[in-house]
C-alpha cells in the first residue's frame, strides 16, 4: 500500500469500524464504507494487527481539532517503518513457502531438476527438433500457481501461441530448449526464473513458483513474429 494511502487512512477512519455499528443514515453508510475499505488496505499491507481503537481515537482527535500526540514528520516516520517491517515479514513468508514447495516437489518421482533450479516432468517425449533461444516456437500451454489457480491458458483461448523464445521468462527459455518438438512437459518454475519479487499483475503474486503444462507444437529457426498479447511472450522477459 502506498504511503499516501496509509496517511489517508489516518485521517478518515471513523468510529463506524466497530463490529456492530448502527447505520442510521446515508452519512453513516458512507463512513462505514470508508472504514471497510481502509481496513482491507491495511490488511493487504500486512497491518491487520493494528490497534483499531487507537487509530479511531487519532481520527477523532484530528476531526475535533484536539492536540495530536505526534507531529506529521514523526507520523510519516512511524508509518514508513510499519509498512517496511510488514512488507519484509510478508516477503519472507512468501519466499519460505515458495522454497518449501520447490524443495518438496523435486523429491517426487519423475521430477528432474536443472542446475538453475528449474524442475520438469516429461509427460510425452517428442522426436522433433529442439529449439534454441534464437528460434520461434508454437506452443499450447496452461499456467497455474501452486494452489492450482490457472492464470493463463492457450487452451482456453482455443488456439496455440507463437512467439520468439528469447522474449519469455527465463524458466521458459531454459525449459523449452530441453523439449523436442512434439513433446509435452510440465515445468515447475522457481520465482527466480519467473516473475521474481514483483510478481505479475493481480494474478501472479510476488515470489510465486509457476507450474506450466507446455506442448511444443513446432519450431521455426530464427525469424520474427508478432507475439500474441495474451501469451507468455508478451512483456515477460
Amino acid at each position: 500500500m502506498k504511503l499516501s494511502t496509509i496517511i489517508a487512512v489516518s485521517s478518515v477512519l471513523m468510529a463506524a469500524t466497530n463490529a456492530h455499528a448502527q447505520l442510521k443514515n446515508q452519512a453513516d453508510s458512507v463512513a462505514y464504507a470508508f472504514g471497510a475499505s481502509i481496513a482491507r488496505d491495511l490488511k493487504q499491507a500486512g497491518l491487520e494487527t493494528i490497534n483499531a481503537a487507537v487509530l479511531a481515537q487519532a481520527v477523532a482527535d484530528v476531526f475535533s481539532g484536539n492536540d495530536r500526540l505526534f507531529d506529521e514528520g514523526l507520523e510519516r516516520e512511524l508509518i514508513m517503518g510499519a509498512i517496511t517491517a510488514a512488507r519484509e515479514k510478508m516477503d519472507a513468508k512468501l519466499r519460505n513457502e515458495a522454497d518449501e514447495f520447490m524443495a518438496g516437489n523435486q523429491t517426487r518421482q519423475g521430477v528432474n531438476t536443472t542446475a538453475s533450479g528449474l524442475q520438469y516432468e516429461v509427460i510425452r517425449a517428442g522426436e522433433g527438433e529442439k529449439p534454441t533461444v534464437a528460434d520461434t516456437v508454437t506452443v499450447h500451454y496452461k499456467g497455474q500457481l501452486r494452489n492450482g489457480q490457472v492464470f493463463d491458458s492457450s487452451y482456453d483461448r482455443g488456439e496455440p501461441a507463437t512467439f520468439p523464445l528469447e522474449r519469455v521468462i527465463q524458466g521458459w527459455i531454459e525449459g523449452l530448449q530441453l523439449m523436442p518438438a512434439g513433446s509435452h512437459y510440465r515445468l515447475y518454475v522457481p520465482y527466480a526464473l519467473g516473475y521474481g519479487e514483483r510478481g505479475a499483475g493481480p494474478d501472479i503474486p510476488p515470489y510465486s513458483p509457476l507450474i506450466f503444462d507446455v506442448e511444443l507444437i513446432s519450431v521455426k529457426k530464427g525469424g520474427e513474429v508478432t507475439p500474441v498479447a495474451d501469451s507468455p511472450a508478451h512483456g515477460t522477459k
